[in-house]
């Protein structure tokens, strides 16, 4: 069987199926899901993407933080993506231990969210992906925030999250190709994806997706 034909079955494990998609700004904008909805056939899309939110919990914007609002999703959809990081890298948020579930850390929030999510609905499909790389407002790749961290260790932590639960974990950071050089193409910002960035993120997580 040709190679085509063997993604083209696999590929229908999604369809008809639901899909909810968490993070920030990037989610929020419903940027992705359309595209990788087309491809995949997903039934329903529910976009709990919170603008300027971080995972962590705490601050002015706590209603929106990922970790709250995730533990409000629907308990029945069959694939759930996260989708964040990059805000508690902006805010200077506390990486944390993983051992520790501490909501108000990186980590422990990141941790707590997953424990909720899998405990309600263990049968869905949980997959966790990295912040991509950005430049905007002098938060690059580079810059260390007040907490002491770069972008690439809270990248780090969800994939080190992500081998502690045996969930898949999608390298944007590491495997998008947005980077210093690429993102005046790919982002309005140096941050938020433009219309090509989107359908180069879509087509990664179709291929991802596809392979669960």
């Amino acid at each position: 069987m040709k190679e085509g034909i063997i993604i083209a079955l696999e590929s229908g494990k999604w369809m008809g199926k639901s899909w909810g998609t968490l993070g920030d700004s990037i989610t929020s904008a419903n940027g992705y899901q359309p595209l990788v909805s087309k491809q995949l056939g997903f039934s329903r899309v529910v976009n709990y993407g919170k603008s300027g939110c971080t995972m962590t919990a705490g601050g002015q914007r706590d209603d929106g933080a990922t970790v709250n609002v995730g533990r409000q999703i629907d308990p029945t959809l069959d694939c759930v993506t996260i989708f964040a990081g990059t805000n508690d890298f902006r805010l200077g948020k506390p990486l944390g231990d993983i051992n520790n579930r501490d909501v108000f850390t990186f980590c422990g929030a990141y941790a707590t969210l997953i424990e909720d999510i899998l405990t309600k609905n263990p049968g869905c499909r949980l997959s966790l992906w990295t912040p991509l790389q950005r430049d905007k407002d002098g938060y690059n790749i580079h810059f260390s925030n007040d907490a002491g961290h770069r972008l690439i260790d809270y990248a780090q932590q969800i994939q080190a999250v992500g081998v502690a639960y045996a969930l898949p974990v999608l390298n944007l950071f590491a495997e998008s190709g947005l980077n210093q050089l690429t993102l005046p193409l790919y982002t309005s910002d140096g941050l938020h994806p433009n219309a090509l960035g989107y359908q180069r993120i879509a087509g990664m997580v179709t291929s991802f997706l596809t392979q669960l």
